[in-house]
């Protein structure tokens, strides 16, 4: 029997015109599960919705209006009251974090483009004795590496704690590629320790050699992306400036476990030289 004519169901048509979604939209979050029509005609295949699934419909069009991805949204309608109100306030956290970031890249590439430098980085050499290292790698985007980095940092602590061995300071960061939306490294956090350890999951055990390597140090302020940036330039262009290579990947270097105050040093960016 045809469902066209049933009082309690609205045709596509009908509901695209009372949910204010498209034809398009609709059956895209029909595939994705979001909202799946309440009946399908077995004669013509056409959908037929509920009206009481119009302010489902009109939720999703509103998070969609808040550049909300169908993925999240999905969460979202899982939830109900105050918990599904907490994961939007959360997400509009996440993208007012995000804007504010691609304001400062802003204000970066236009000092770049139009030639205006920033403060001067004081760049220095130094010689890095060889020394075992306890390490994570993993290839990931931009969005996850500074979890990956605390992550990783606490993990590799908590094997050399258990082991009875001694870690020693600094410990720091590898990039051996770049990291962004696009790129995934990989990237290696690394813990130079005394004593002896078993490394266990993702860890593992190597020995960094003996090195000279070119540096500048940053107080906290300055680590903020793309502040940051700044300093790898300043420390490529001295390595550029004086015909030297680079002998392995650069790295952040980090002489103190806790964040100090915004004009104090907390890292240095390094690159070692051959």
């Amino acid at each position: 029997m045809s469902l066209n004519g049933r009082p309690d169901l609205l045709s596509i048509g009908a509901f695209a015109q009372r949910s204010r979604l498209s034809l398009k939209a609709l059956r895209l979050y029909a595939e994705l599960g979001l909202l799946p029509p309440a009946a399908v005609d077995r004669e013509t295949g056409y959908r037929y919705y509920a009206v009481e699934q119009i302010e489902r419909a009109r939720l999703i069009g509103l998070l969609r209006r808040l550049d909300m991805p169908l993925a999240r949204i999905g969460r979202v309608l899982e939830l109900e009251g105050v918990t599904a109100s907490q994961e939007v306030a959360a997400f509009w956290a996440e993208a007012e974090a995000s804007v504010a970031v691609k304001q400062r890249l802003v204000a970066y590439l236009e000092r770049h483009l139009e030639g205006r430098g920033e403060s001067m980085y004081e760049v220095q050499t130094r010689e890095v004795p060889e020394q075992d290292v306890i390490s994570i790698t993993r290839s990931l985007t931009v969005a996850d590496l500074v979890n990956f980095i605390m992550e990783s940092n606490g993990e590799l602590s908590t094997q050399l704690e258990r082991a009875g061995a001694t870690p020693t300071m600094p410990w720091f960061v590898v990039y051996h590629g770049e990291v962004n939306e696009d790129s995934d490294g990989p990237v290696e956090v690394c813990l130079p320790y005394s004593g002896s350890v078993t490394p266990q999951g993702e860890a593992a055990l190597r020995r960094e050699p003996a090195h000279r390597e070119a540096y500048t140090t940053l107080t906290t302020a300055q680590t903020v992306f793309p502040q940051i940036l700044d300093a790898y330039g300043a420390v490529d262009a001295w390595v550029q400036r004086y015909g030297l290579q680079l002998s392995a990947p650069p790295r952040e270097v980090y002489f103190t476990e806790a964040e100090p105050k915004a004009d104090e040093p907390f890292c240095d960016v390094a690159f070692p030289i051959a």
